[in-house]
């Protein structure tokens, strides 16, 4: 009986060895350059330059300009993989038994990603998205988001005036802050969102009144816009 290498050299082109080899490198370092710029663009935001990308990933530029010939493309792949990351956080949240401990999991479990990674949150709360990519993501996240918020109000942990874009204008307010003190304290922002998730509790006593109307999402967009041209 013939081994399975045998029987492979039998029915494989002498060729084809060296083809896989080289779809075997050349995949390798399409992730290394994947992961070289997740790293890059997490310290320095999407404008981080192919030349570091390819120090990062041990590569020659020409290496990363032939697999991503056009920018967008790698940025398109790291969108996909930080979304796949993300709805992980929330699909954990919205799968705590205790509606408060989901719905603070999925808060700090988001703004550390955010705060740890610049490229993230330009990717995920960027301005610039096609429409196209900017209404995928919304459907992706808003009904989950509204759930978790909602099964914390139906528990009566949450005050009844919070909603989702609360939620994201409270995110762009921590990020401004772990950008202010990133070099002098960088976990100085974990401690004003604890006082911004404290707030979110009702009490005995009611809640102090949020004094202007949630934003709606038009709204929301001219934050996100307004914010991108602040970092510019």
């Amino acid at each position: 009986m013939k081994s399975s290498a045998e029987a492979e050299s039998e029915t494989v082109p002498d060729d084809a060895a060296p083809e896989r080899v080289l779809r075997r490198d050349a995949e390798r370092n399409r992730r290394r350059i994947i992961d070289g710029a997740r790293v890059v663009f997490a310290e320095r935001g999407l404008r981080g330059s192919y030349d570091d990308v390819a120090r990062e990933a041990e590569v020659g530029v020409g290496t990363v300009y032939r697999r991503f010939p056009d920018r967008q493309q790698l940025i398109d792949v790291l969108f996909e993989e930080s979304i796949a990351d993300v709805l992980e956080v929330v699909e954990t949240a919205l799968a705590a038994e205790d509606p408060w401990e989901g719905l603070v999991h999925f808060i700090v479990g988001l703004q550390e990603r955010q705060c740890a990674d610049r490229g993230l949150r330009e990717l995920v709360f960027g301005s610039d998205q096609s429409a196209s990519r900017l209404a995928s993501t919304r459907a992706q996240f808003v009904p989950r988001i509204d759930r978790l918020i909602a099964r914390a109000r139906e528990a009566g942990v949450v005050r009844n005036d919070f909603h989702s874009t609360d939620l994201g204008i409270m995110q762009l307010a921590v990020c401004a802050i772990a950008d202010a003190t990133r070099d002098t304290a960088p976990d100085a922002w974990r401690r004003t969102l604890s006082v911004l998730i404290d707030g979110l509790q009702p009490t005995r006593d009611g809640v102090r009144p949020m004094g202007a109307p949630q934003l709606s999402l038009d709204q929301f967009d001219a934050a996100l816009r307004a914010d991108a041209a602040s970092r510019r």
